[in-house]
């Protein structure tokens, strides 16, 4: 599934509200609790990176949002060229976003795509050892 929003700050929203829905869609959002913490977990990254493309791209953004064999994989493109860095989570009031996908994502990655890039990360579905947690 696959969808396109314009450069304005309401789209960070719709996108978030597309990730509720879709997991809905496919039986995510109601797994004895792991749903939940799935669903919102897929939220607050998704979030994070479509603000960074409104904010370092300022172009239209594309969510693409697949699930199978246990793992959930959001993508984000942007027609920017700058790949995404993590800071320290710190005292500052921005910055952060990438820390908390280091943090909360199973894996995550970025590559160029044509004239932008993909910036994208995965998440266990399942409760069961090897899913849901980082992969060191």
């Amino acid at each position: 599934m696959s969808v396109e929003y314009a450069p304005r700050p309401s789209a960070v929203g719709e996108a978030r509200a597309e990730v509720r829905r879709q997991l809905e869609i496919w039986g995510l959002a109601d797994r004895d609790g792991l749903g939940e913490d799935l669903v919102g977990t897929a939220e607050l990254l998704v979030s994070e990176l479509a603000t960074n493309a409104l904010l370092h791209a300022a172009s239209r953004f594309r969510l693409t949002l697949s699930a199978a064999h246990g793992v959930l994989r959001c993508e984000v493109f942007d027609g920017g060229r700058r790949v995404p860095q993590v800071l320290d989570a710190g005292t500052s009031e921005s910055g952060r976003g990438m820390f908390l996908v280091q943090a909360l994502a199973r894996r995550w990655g970025c590559h160029q795509d044509g004239p932008g890039k993909t910036v994208w990360f995965e998440l266990g579905t399942c409760a069961c050892d090897g899913c849901g947690g980082r992969q060191l």
